[in-house]
């Protein structure tokens, strides 16, 4: 048995498998992980199998050996002995070279320790309900830094140019000049800063979502947040 066939072997019982235990070694585990956000809540991601590896394993769980003798036409005897030879060889590879590649899955490595684990491909498949989905995104258009700094002139062009009050014939009595009445400058004056702040705020938000976010939550709500997106 060469390594493309047990790779293979092993991606096809982790379909329809959680866990498939190489004897001697350790347990490939399959979890399914749900939607999650991403890109600071602007991407919906489907749901997918993560494949992971575990430096534990049970020697009685015999799907392997069982997979092998059936679809070779040997005994669980015979198929014992070649998974066993062959998982014993892939172990002292990798404790000596700290690589090992299964064609179709990923990279077995090793540390100095000897302790394993597992780097899936990057394409790799194991969750066949989820083919053909894809990523959505929220996002309908992205700001250009050309765009950014007219929105932000134009706003504060807006402001500046804002029309006059004219007073009414017959109301002139009632109305004094501005320059008379300082509160309804201050007042104005008060209500073009905030609009001016809130429209510079969001273009902020939209160029340093990281930095609004520390202004807008706590550090144990980020740490929330930032936990229910990348879990």
């Amino acid at each position: 048995m060469d390594i493309d066939l047990f790779a293979g072997i092993v991606k096809d019982l982790i379909l329809d498998n959680d866990e498939v235990t190489l004897p001697g070694l350790g347990t490939f585990v399959s979890e399914l992980m749900p939607s999650a956000f991403s890109d600071k809540g602007y991407t919906i991601n489907p749901p997918y199998r993560r494949l992971s590896f575990r430096q534990r394993w049970d020697d009685s769980d015999t799907l392997l050996v069982d997979f092998y003798s059936k679809t070779n036409g040997v005994s669980s005897e015979q198929a014992g002995m070649i998974i066993g030879e062959f998982v014993s060889g892939l172990k002292e590879t990798l404790q000596a070279k700290k690589l090992v590649v299964l064609p179709g899955l990923g990279r077995l490595r090793a540390t100095k320790e000897n302790t394993f684990f597992f780097i899936a491909d990057e394409d790799l498949e194991i969750y066949p309900y989820g083919i053909g989905l894809e990523p959505v995104s929220l996002k309908t258009h992205e700001e250009t830094p050309e765009e950014i700094v007219a929105a932000v002139t134009g706003l504060k062009e807006a402001l500046e140019q804002a029309p006059v009050v004219e007073q009414v014939p017959g109301l002139q009595q009632a109305q004094e000049p501005a320059r008379r009445r300082p509160w309804l400058v201050a007042a104005l004056s008060v209500a073009g800063a905030v609009i001016l702040f809130l429209g510079l705020f969001m273009v902020f938000a939209r160029v340093f979502p990281e930095q609004t976010d520390k202004l807008l939550y706590t550090p144990e709500e980020l740490e929330i947040i930032n936990y229910n997106i990348n879990s």
